[in-house]
């Protein structure tokens, strides 16, 4: 398992899920949350999210078996939604809505959807076609010590980086996402019609 550590790989997948889940561009969020008078706990956080990370991670493709998919079209779904994520990013505008009905601000919306969303188990399911287990599994483990941190030191971050830091690093990384996106639609698309 450790012979196939590669720290390339561990980069890319980091820098891939820095980017999907993107706690930074989350920080007017939690900080609009705590103003609101809600609680948000960043071990409650930052624990559920990654255990369901990686639960899809290992049961996603056993879920997609159960409903005819393969992980190619699932790849290729998953990056047209990184696609429209990497552009509420860059061009300010809401895409995704959270209606749903539950309050409770820790869980939602910070584990889900804005941590452990759609976008966040569609990458791991793609990348899983690219790189080896334990390089995204340590890619992975080090966002949410990011993740932690982050919500941990909400105020301080933003006192540090300003309004124009944060709009700056979520535009910055809404590029990125789209050029994910271009390649791991190039990638999956052409496998899917061979």
């Amino acid at each position: 398992m450790f012979a196939n550590i590669d720290f390339q790989e561990i980069l890319s997948a980091f820098l891939v899920l820095i980017g999907i889940i993107d706690i930074v561009g989350s920080i007017p969020i939690i900080l609009q949350l705590k103003a609101k008078g809600r609680t948000v706990s960043a071990p409650k956080a930052t624990l559920i999210s990654f255990a369901l990370m990686v639960g899809f991670f290992y049961g996603g493709s056993w879920i997609l078996k159960i409903f005819g998919c393969n992980i190619e079209s699932f790849a290729t779904a998953g990056s047209i939604l990184i696609l429209l994520m990497s552009l509420e990013m860059i061009l300010d505008v809401e895409i995704f809505k959270n209606t749903g009905p539950i309050k409770e601000a820790t869980l939602v919306p910070l584990v889900f959807p804005l941590l452990a969303g759609a976008g966040t188990f569609t990458t791991l399911i793609s990348i899983g076609s690219m790189y080896h287990d334990i390089n995204i599994l340590i890619g992975l483990a080090l966002n949410m010590v990011w993740v932690y941190i982050v919500i941990k030191m909400t105020d301080r971050v933003q006192k540090i980086l300003g309004v124009s830091g944060i709009y700056f690093i979520r535009k910055f990384f809404g590029i990125i996402l789209m050029a994910i996106s271009v390649k791991m639609f190039m990638d999956n698309i052409t496998k899917l019609l061979q």
